[in-house]
Order: C-alpha cells, then sequence, then structure tokens
C-alpha cells in the first residue's frame, strides 16, 4: 500500500474511533503488517491478547502482536507482581535483575525467583553492567548472588550507556568493552554451563560493535521492528516497549517477544535451559 494511503487509512480510523461522544481510539498499526487492533486507551496484542501498552505508537517496519510467545523484565520496581495471573495472562518468561557492577543487589530478586519459580515461568537473571569494575569482578558479584538451578534461563548481560552514573563517568572504547564483557561471558559461561546473553540497546550496539562478540542477543527497540533498529542482526529476544501493561502487575513493564514460534521456544527452553 502507498504512504499516502496509508495516512488516509490511519486519519480516517482514527476518526471513525472518534465519533459516538466516546474517547478517541488511538491506532497503532498499520493494516499492512498483520494482527493487532487497537483499543481505548491502548493496545491489545494480537496473538497474547491480555497484553497492551500504555503509550502505543505506529510500527513501521513490523511490529510485536503477532509473536506468539512474550515475556516480562522486572526489577524492584515494579513492586508486588502477581505470577499467577500474569502467567495465565500470557507471561511465558521473565528476566529479573539481579545484580549491578560489583556491590549492588537487587532486594526484589530473591522474591520474584521464588514466586516465579513456583508459579512456573521459566526465569533468568539479569546483571546491570558497570564500566567501573571489570568484567571478572562483575561475573564474581553475580556468582554470588545468583544460584546454579536446573530449568533457570542463561544468565543475562545487560550492556547500556548510562549517562545518569555519578559514580562511574568512564565510557570506555571498543576494545575495552569487547575484552571485559568476553571475559565476564566466559566466567560465567563455565559456572553456569550456558552462555550468557547479552541485552543491547541501540547506542551502545552502534558505538561499540558488540554484535561481533559470539553471543546470542536480546535487543531493545521500542520505536521500530529490529530488522530496522539492527539491519542483519541475529536476535533471540526483542524488548518492544517500556510502557506495556500486563494482568498481575500494577503499572507499566518492560514487555519482550521471543522471535520464533511457540514450538521453536520450546526448543529453546530444552537447549538453553540451565542441567
Amino acid at each position: 500500500m502507498k504512504l499516502w494511503i496509508r495516512a488516509v487509512a490511519l486519519v480516517a480510523v482514527t476518526a471513525l474511533a472518534a465519533c459516538g461522544g466516546g474517547p478517541a481510539r488511538r491506532v497503532v498499526t498499520d493494516a499492512s503488517i498483520g494482527s493487532g487492533r487497537s483499543v481505548q486507551g491502548g493496545f491489545v496484542a494480537g496473538t497474547v491478547p491480555q497484553l497492551g501498552d500504555s503509550a502505543p505508537h505506529v510500527w513501521t517496519s513490523g511490529h510485536p502482536y503477532n509473536h506468539q510467545v512474550h515475556g516480562v523484565d522486572v526489577s524492584r520496581y515494579q513492586g508486588s507482581v502477581d505470577w499467577n495471573t500474569a502467567r495465565n495472562a500470557g507471561i511465558s518468561f521473565a528476566f529479573i535483575k539481579a545484580t549491578e557492577g560489583g556491590d549492588h543487589s537487587d532486594p526484589a530478586f530473591p522474591t520474584y525467583w521464588a514466586q516465579t519459580r513456583a508459579a512456573g515461568i521459566p526465569r533468568g537473571a539479569y546483571h546491570f553492567y558497570y564500566f567501573c569494575r571489570s568484567g571478572a569482578e562483575q561475573a564474581a558479584w553475580f556468582i554470588a548472588n545468583v544460584p546454579r538451578e536446573r530449568g533457570a534461563l542463561p544468565p543475562v548481560i545487560d550492556l547500556e550507556w548510562n549517562h545518569q552514573s555519578r559514580s562511574c563517568p568512564h565510557r570506555p572504547g571498543p576494545a575495552e568493552v569487547h575484552r571485559e564483557v568476553g571475559q565476564m561471558v566466559e566466567i560465567l559461561h563455565r559456572h553456569y554451563g550456558q552462555r550468557p546473553i547479552l541485552y543491547v540497546t541501540v547506542d551502545f550496539y552502534r558505538d561499540t560493535g558488540i554484535g561481533r562478540l559470539n553471543a546470542e542477543f536480546w535487543l531493545r527497540s521500542v520505536a521500530d521492528h529490529p530488522r530496522g533498529t539492527y539491519p542483519g542482526q541475529p536476535w533471540t529476544f526483542w524488548q518492544y516497549t517500556g510502557t506495556g501493561t500486563a494482568p498481575g502487575f500494577r503499572g507499566n513493564v518492560d514487555l519482550n517477544a521471543f522471535a520464533g514460534s511457540r514450538a521453536q521456544w520450546n526448543r529453546w527452553l530444552a537447549t538453553r535451559s540451565q542441567r
């Protein structure tokens, strides 16, 4: 469909939704790119209908709502979570913040770790990387706080520039990033028996060339499909919004999609879960 036709269609649908005296519906997908439907005040996913977004937008290169497997990433800021409700609503996995740098741990981690296991949600732990500590130091801190547990997902290293950090303004070059992150990857791989997943943001990926590292990637792309944001980069997980909504959560939560089908997800779990 030509761009001017798409624009007219979006305007027309928005205008129709505003008729009848009710609040306007916000259209967040182009009709030419697949399943998904607009609802008042948000968006409901096509394959996981109970998940939504409190700040939806139009997707261009593709959208996450036709993916079969969705999950969350959480930290203490989520507060109390009803994990059974979340699982019944379609949350298929969770990544839980465990540690940061070499001396900080998330106080909610032990609770979420136990609750997700009780609810039967596959989950893994993630570490927020700190550029003023060596990769070895950070690996040791993560290992001290995160148990090796049969069935847990691979560990995750969260890599992003932290421009708000007062204690660590250091912004290393690509060579240092590759050396130190690579060291952490190898230590965690040896301990947990699974190679860590790397979570990256757009600017960090662009500035460091981290895509060249031998790793499985979880990409943040909240404005467009990863194929548009990270051309040619293979990925397993896609963080598609930081303003997601899901039953079981009181406020917004990060939502993520798995790259493959439900059958592929089950095969991935069978090969990538800790043993």
